[in-house]
């Protein structure tokens, strides 16, 4: 598809999912000319926010959007912690979790009638900030007995001013290395994200755009999955990466932040 092509597909885009970390703000300060972007779509298209952080609750999203200036309700926000509840509701109904995660997480778990217990025959972990040698230890070892190993995202790192800080993939790659066993992924870029983005909207993935600043979650959502990628260079990607990338990390259209997008709705 050459660049007239997906620039004709922005301008005919009736959903933009937009990242958070490092795509509209850092920690609680927005990036320039983001609350003007987000204001401008919420007004005259349909506007998701979609983080893979799962530690905090979507209210908690709502309430830190508002606070910084962005337009925002409930049924604006998306975790990647929604979509895990979503599977496991749908295909492990009445089962127990162990999870890493934070308590906002668990509290979101319980409230959508997943058991958390010790003793699970399913580890979920997430970007839990309340980690412990004890939680780890624990998740192993259930993990090295036969449990599923799920995770709420891949995350690596999680951008906050001044560098980042490890995030859920890095709390996984430790468990792999203790146990050899991978985890499977929900959020970003996988497919049950791109599914219940369509049915929470019910507006089709070819008239979606995922704005977000990192290749491997946020690109690769969209490329993987029929859906418009657009890649802002306020975060986690470097030019050196963009150089690089190869395959689903090519983004569809590159800018510099998200209020450059406004000249070509």
């Amino acid at each position: 598809m050459n660049s007239e092509n997906k620039l004709k597909m922005l301008k005919e885009t009736e959903l933009f999912v937009l990242d958070m970390d490092g795509t509209i703000y850092f920690e609680d300060t927005p990036i320039d000319g983001a609350i003007a972007f987000c204001n401008e779509i919420y007004r005259t298209k349909r506007l998701l926010y979609f983080t893979n952080n799962a530690s905090r609750s979507p209210n908690d999203y709502v309430e830190k959007l508002k606070k910084i200036g962005y337009p925002a309700e409930r049924e604006n926000v998306v975790t990647s912690g929604d979509v895990t509840i979503a599977y496991l509701n749908r295909y492990y109904q009445g089962k127990s979790v162990y999870l890493l995660g934070t308590r906002e997480l668990e509290k979101s778990f319980l409230e959508n009638g997943i058991t958390i217990s010790e003793n699970s025959d399913i580890v979920v972990v997430s970007f839990d900030l309340t980690l412990t040698y004890e939680k780890l230890s624990k998740a192993c070892t259930l993990i090295r007995n036969g449990a599923e190993f799920f995770s709420t995202h891949p995350d690596i790192n999680c951008p906050v001013k001044g560098g980042f800080i490890p995030d859920s993939g890095a709390i996984c790659e430790a468990i792999a290395a203790s146990t050899g066993k991978k985890p499977r992924y929900f959020g970003k870029p996988y497919a049950e994200t791109a599914e219940m983005l369509e049915q929470i909207s019910g507006i089709n993935r070819g008239k979606t755009a995922m704005i977000g600043d990192r290749l491997y979650t946020d690109i690769a959502l969209g490329k993987k999955n029929g859906i418009l990628s657009i890649l802002v260079m306020t975060g986690e990607t470097t030019p050196e990466l963009l150089k690089d990338a190869t395959g689903d990390y090519v983004p569809d259209l590159v800018y510099d932040s998200v209020y450059e997008i406004l000249k070509d709705i």
